[in-house]
């Protein structure tokens, strides 16, 4: 199991109390070395899950040495290519080394990309103990995947003022902000008879729902909008004759626009049963997690010191909105203010996944960087 031997590597490194417990969430500690009092307890956190979109048993990484821009076959399976006209940030990866599956599973880089950069921190605050820090703190969950990432972290043992998750993108990446999200679930009800007898007396439920998703506006789907662009998103159908459901996700950044975009499905699906008569639709609505920004926004200083510890590695400050869920969120609702710094992860639950090793090493070093940047600046 991955978070036994991570246990097992942090005790060789010195970190005695890295233990897991029932739930498989794995917690340690790096002690403090700074003389200064009141130095916050800040926290790393990773998942160690990858996605269950792909195979992601028997991985083959592949390290394709200082990359030249060509294309890359996985030879496992060659239509499987990475190239740099489909992968803009492969350019800023040339001359670097690029990780890689063999093409028929993931990577696996989400995000163990960012449970090796923890570790990679870890085992170097340990051998130079002349860093001054505070208490660091590392979290490493499963479940992250399915949503599950924080059902069974305890913040109160966790201990830590702060916490940053590395699950992120591009070197310099810096994310305070993410989708508030609820599911929506819209079950039409018809009526089956028998098909050969079934003039004026059936009513398609599966007709009916199929109506209501050709009326979902177009413009407002994942395949047609960027950046901080809401969407509603239909992703799962049970069909039936007499009863047919259909599963959307709703999307934004603004409480206020996520319900509007509610309120409209709504009356959609309503305006739908009307032009079937003997049709019903019953709906129900289901809270899936909210925008951390709300939370870092009370507490600046914790993407404030992100930023500086960016900065001080050379790295410029990209500051993106993340088009999905993070841990983060969960935690900062917590009463752990988690924002995500990049952990060098692209192609995200792909079999064209691929991380930079250089940018890994970014990572790492921002990691030092912040532990030295909140020693610092406590007062």
């Amino acid at each position: 199991m991955l978070l036994n031997l991570l246990r097992s590597e942090l005790q060789a490194l010195g970190v005695a109390d890295a233990s897991v417990n029932e739930h498989g969430v794995l917690m340690a500690t790096v002690p403090a070395t700074t003389s200064r009092p009141g130095v916050p307890t800040i926290g790393f956190i990773a998942h160690v899950d990858t996605s269950p979109e792909m195979p992601g048993d028997n991985v083959k990484p592949i390290v394709h040495r200082q990359y030249d821009g060509r294309d890359l076959v996985l030879p496992d399976d060659p239509s499987s290519v990475l190239r740099l006209a489909d992968n803009p940030p492969l350019a800023a990866c040339i001359g670097e080394d690029i990780v890689t599956a063999s093409g028929l599973t993931l990577l696996g880089a989400d995000d163990k990309a960012g449970v090796a950069e923890i570790m990679a921190a870890a085992e170097y605050l340990m051998a130079h103990p002349e860093i001054a820090h505070g208490v660091v703190r590392i979290a490493f969950t499963p479940d992250e995947e399915i949503g599950r990432g924080t059902v069974h972290f305890d913040v109160t043992h966790f201990g830590a003022y702060c916490a940053y998750t590395l699950d992120g993108s591009s070197r310099g990446e810096l994310e305070v902000e993410n989708f508030s999200a609820d599911s929506m679930t819209f079950t039409f009800q018809g009526f089956n008879t028998h098909p050969g007898f079934a003039k004026k007396r059936m009513v398609n439920a599966i007709k009916v729902a199929a109506d209501f998703l050709t009326r979902l506006p177009s413009g407002e789907a994942p395949e047609t909008t960027e950046e901080y662009e809401g969407f509603a998103h239909p992703f799962v159908v049970d069909a039936r004759v007499d009863r047919t459901s259909v599963k959307v996700l709703i999307r934004d950044f603004d409480e206020d626009r996520l319900r509007d975009r509610e309120r409209r499905l709504d009356a959609l699906a309503h305006a739908t049963v009307a032009d079937h008569p003997g049709s019903a639709v019953t709906i129900t609505v289901e809270e899936q997690y909210r925008n951390m920004r709300e939370v870092l926004q009370r507490h600046p200083e914790v993407a404030d010191r992100a930023r500086q510890a960016i900065e001080r590695t050379g790295l410029e400050v990209r500051l993106k909105p993340i088009r999905g869920g993070t841990d983060g969120a969960w935690l900062s609702f917590m009463g752990l203010p988690t924002p995500n710094l990049f952990a060098g992860e692209h192609n995200f639950h792909s079999r064209l996944e691929w991380v930079s090793a250089q940018d890994m090493d970014r990572a790492v070093a921002v990691i030092v960087e912040l532990c030295k940047v909140w020693n610092e600046l406590t007062h």
